[in-house]
């Protein structure tokens, strides 16, 4: 039957991955071939083959922009093995089913942004309600556009801790009865290991390796030892620095600037920053008396509260207007946060090297989460690996933030592994969510312990 991949359909294959530009591209066979279809969607410029296999090591990868037929296999030559991934740890609704591969065969994402844009920031009870409404109709899209059915998924994997209580329980319950149902294994994800392990779905990296996780609800150096170790070098022990990013963003009244509206805070500051000067203001250095590897946002949210109370009496500011320096402040701010970040990076670096946690040959930084899309940030790391000898990675931005995808892949790591993965019905009925869950064991008291000074701390514009 798979005769019917013949090497002309890859030919044509070939051709549209071959473009400079991703070609927004969906080829399928006529109604008597449905099921052979190469290509199930392409999406916001990302094109994700189906039924078409490609080792670690081929020129394919998600978002690629070649090709490169000769590493692609059909199903007929192998079994693939796969995982529906379901995701609903925050505002976000994903589902996705992935093959351990890594290939995308297809996804579904619903987002709540605009609803919680308008309310200042997340409701728990109204994203909620949300995900509850959304889940079956985002599940079932993702296996739609993966032309395969729930019969053929090897395991289901759901976020069920860390997050809000109120949304974690809805993609956990749905997950477990959808499982239940149709007898296949549970695996329980971290959210957080999530995100850390998608940049193996997209890059040739092996155990172990530094991550630096930075979030809405988290800020983390953690080391990867495999797919189910890990330890954290540091942690924030108030706010995140997405968090410190959205309510900065919402003190400053960005959304009443047109071009910012529809964007979160974090991207408007981002937006607005590049026309600023990132000197203009002097904000304070977090931790600087501490030798560890902790972040704190909290006084730089502080800091800039008080310094926009100051512009408005200055600038004799009411209402909804915007300070006439917001470009410079957004990019001041910006800077301190990126500083902060960079700084207790290059700390965790050196602490590395001191106990000999990763092999020189492989010095490799992973950044991921959602304020990893932010390039002013990438860049800034992106200075301090070259300096230090590091190889930074990064999943692409669509996988930084919150989605089914990054779900999928941790279940289809932990699946071939076979670790985590619940077979038992009644030990999956018994699956609770976990609001808070440390990622792995702290090594916060060691690093202290080493009063690691810095001789020189890398400089980034």
């Amino acid at each position: 039957m798979m005769a019917a991949l013949a090497w002309t359909k890859l030919q044509s294959v070939h051709r549209y991955f071959g473009h400079n530009n991703l070609l927004k591209a969906c080829f399928r066979y006529s109604q008597k071939h449905e099921d052979l279809c190469i290509l199930s969607k392409c999406n916001n410029r990302i094109i994700q083959p189906v039924n078409v296999f490609y080792t670690r090591r081929s020129t394919v990868r998600y978002g690629a922009g070649t090709i490169d037929s000769r590493n692609y296999s059909t199903s007929a030559s192998r079994k693939r093995q796969l995982v529906l991934g379901i995701e609903t740890s925050c505002d976000d609704t994903g589902a996705s089913v992935v093959d351990d591969q890594g290939v995308v065969l297809g996804e579904a994402l619903n987002t709540q942004q605009k609803v919680h844009l308008m309310h200042g920031g997340i409701i728990p009870p109204v994203a909620c309600r949300l995900h509850a409404e959304n889940i079956e109709e985002v599940v079932n899209t993702s296996l739609k556009r993966s032309g395969v059915s729930l019969e053929e998924i090897d395991a289901v994997a759901v976020t069920v801790k860390p997050g809000l209580p109120l949304s974690l329980s809805v993609g956990t319950e749905y997950g477990k009865q959808l499982a239940l149902n149709a007898r296949k294994p549970f695996i329980p994800i971290h959210h957080m290991e999530a995100h850390a392990l998608t940049v193996r779905m997209v890059e040739q990296i092996e155990f172990p390796f530094l991550v630096l996780l930075v979030s809405g609800g988290h800020s983390l150096l953690v080391l990867a030892h495999s797919v189910d170790r890990w330890s954290i070098i540091g942690q924030s022990i108030d706010d995140a620095p997405g968090e410190a990013l959205d309510k900065g963003a919402r003190r400053l009244k960005l959304r009443n600037i047109p071009e910012c509206s529809s964007m979160s805070g974090g991207q408007a500051i981002e937006h607005l920053a590049k026309e600023g000067n990132p000197r203009a203001y002097d904000f304070p250095t977090p931790m600087w008396k501490y030798r560890d590897c902790t972040f704190s946002f909290a006084g730089l949210k502080h800091a800039l509260l008080k310094l926009i109370t100051k512009l408005e009496e200055e600038f004799e500011v009411e209402g909804g207007n915007i300070i006439p320096p917001i470009r410079d402040v957004c990019a001041s701010y910006q800077y301190a946060i990126t500083k902060h970040l960079v700084r207790q990076t290059q700390r965790a670096m050196v602490y590395n090297d001191i106990r000999g946690l990763l092999p020189k040959e492989n010095l490799k930084l992973v950044l991921s989460g959602g304020v990893a899309c932010n390039n002013y940030i990438r860049s800034a790391l992106q200075k301090l690996c070259e300096t230090t000898g590091y190889q930074l990675l990064c999943p692409p931005p669509k996988l930084c933030t919150d989605n089914g995808i990054m779900i999928a892949w941790n279940g289809m790591e932990r699946w071939k592994a076979q670790s985590g993965v619940i077979y038992d019905e009644e030990a999956i009925k018994d699956i609770n969510i976990q609001a808070k869950c440390p990622i792995g064991v702290d090594l916060t008291e060691d690093v202290r312990s080493l009063g690691i000074k810095i001789q020189k701390w890398v400089k980034f514009r």
